[in-house]
């Protein structure tokens, strides 16, 4: 499948390709999306060749598929193979990178106000070990980070700036751009959630300007649960010592010496689940396939237009901030609570998700302790389905 092939978008070949269309209409791809029959197939052989010969034996003879997965997510985000990491989900991703820093007492760690609660335990956990403070950059007019305040707020002891692209609970996307570009001035390393935009846009991180990255299979990538995966920057691996080491990470050397990889892989662990990151490489090239930029704009206009939609109906109130928007569209029903609206969807044969305040404390929107209604398309999707999406919530 070529990119001149979906210039005009076949939606009818990606449905055709995606069992889970024949059954429900998703609009939880925020959540997980509904894999391609390529990425189900993938790690049904895998699985069914571990049964026949057993895991170790089927892990050699699957070598050259799982180290297609390195050079494919190279491909994807624009760096080397050696700078690519794959763990089990994207918050092991992320703790990977983030606990391998080191932070003394008065050093700064700089976060927007979109960050997951994940990520804010995290830090606050640092925090009170080391006695570094973290520091939240505001949020501009639009909802955003604020990019000039976050300029202003650099000084000598700041060691991190840290940053969600999409958070869990708005279709914003932040202008990680800019933060990146604000972070290689200062000379201070850049770590970006990317979990919600790898997939749905293009993600390259020479233009982001991030050290760091993480993400994970299951979301819009379309991979299997279970599948993670980190990005840093060459500069910065050695400088970076894992938070706990094993046999894949690190060699023994000596009765009391070891030596930890060069690469990427420092970051991970043995024990690793085959199938799954054999069908998250098939996940990849199947994205790669369609084009990322085709992928991007097909999914904005979907989002735009139940945005949209939504906005026309009575009693419905959007939330989603921010000057750029993606395929997230969260929203409230007025005198229907979000996990009655939730219910009666899935009743209906529609998935949905619920934002929760509690993920998301430092940015809870305009409803404050109220969750959300999470609706997120994905490019399977149809106008169609937006319709009768938007005609069971206005029926309630």
């Amino acid at each position: 499948m070529s990119n001149d092939h979906v210039k005009t978008w076949d939606v009818d070949l990606a449905r055709a390709q995606t069992p889970g269309c024949a059954h429900v209409l998703h609009f939880n791809n925020a959540g997980a999306s509904l894999p391609c029959e390529s990425v189900l197939q993938a790690v049904r052989a895998h699985l069914e060749l571990e049964s026949r010969i057993g895991g170790y034996e089927a892990e050699a003879q699957a070598h050259i598929a799982v180290e297609h997965t390195y050079d494919a997510f190279a491909r994807l985000l624009g760096c080397a193979r050696d700078e690519i990491a794959l763990v089990e989900n994207a918050t092991r991703a992320w703790d990977m990178a983030f606990y391998s820093l080191r932070f003394a007492p008065g050093d700064r760690i700089l976060i927007g106000r979109a960050e997951y609660a994940s990520n804010v335990i995290a830090f606050l956990q640092v925090a009170r070990r080391t006695g570094a403070q973290v520091d939240i950059v505001p949020d501009d007019a639009y909802g955003q980070i604020d990019v000039a305040a976050l300029e202003r707020m650099i000084d000598a002891r700041v060691r991190l700036i840290a940053l969600t692209h999409i958070p869990t609970n708005s279709g914003l996307v932040n202008p990680a751009a800019a933060v990146g570009a604000i972070a290689r001035r200062a000379d201070v390393p850049f770590l970006l959630d990317a979990c919600q935009s790898v997939g749905q846009l293009p993600v390259d991180v020479e233009t982001l300007g991030c050290d760091m990255l993480s993400g994970t299979g299951r979301k819009f990538l379309r991979g299997p649960r279970g599948t993670g995966f980190l990005y840093v920057r060459r500069q910065w691996i050695e400088r970076l010592e894992p938070p706990f080491l094993d046999l894949q990470a690190a060699q023994w050397i000596g009765p009391a010496s070891f030596e930890v990889r060069r690469d990427a892989r420092r970051f991970e662990t043995w024990e690793s689940y085959v199938a799954g990151r054999i069908g998250l490489g098939v996940a990849v090239d199947y994205a790669l396939s369609w084009g990322l930029d085709n992928i991007a704009r097909r999914v904005t206009a979907l989002g735009a237009r139940l945005r949209a939609q939504l906005r026309d109906l009575p009693g419905i109130t959007v939330h989603d901030a921010g000057q750029v928007h993606c395929g997230i569209v969260t929203f409230t029903r007025a005198a229907e609570p979000a996990p009655a609206v939730l219910q009666r969807l899935r009743a209906a044969g529609i998935n949905v998700s619920i934002t929760n305040p509690g993920h998301a404390r430092l940015n809870p929107g305009p409803r404050g302790s109220a969750p959300l209604v999470r609706a997120s398309v994905h490019y399977y999707n149809t106008d169609a389905e937006i319709d009768r999406f938007c005609a069971v919530v206005a029926a309630g």
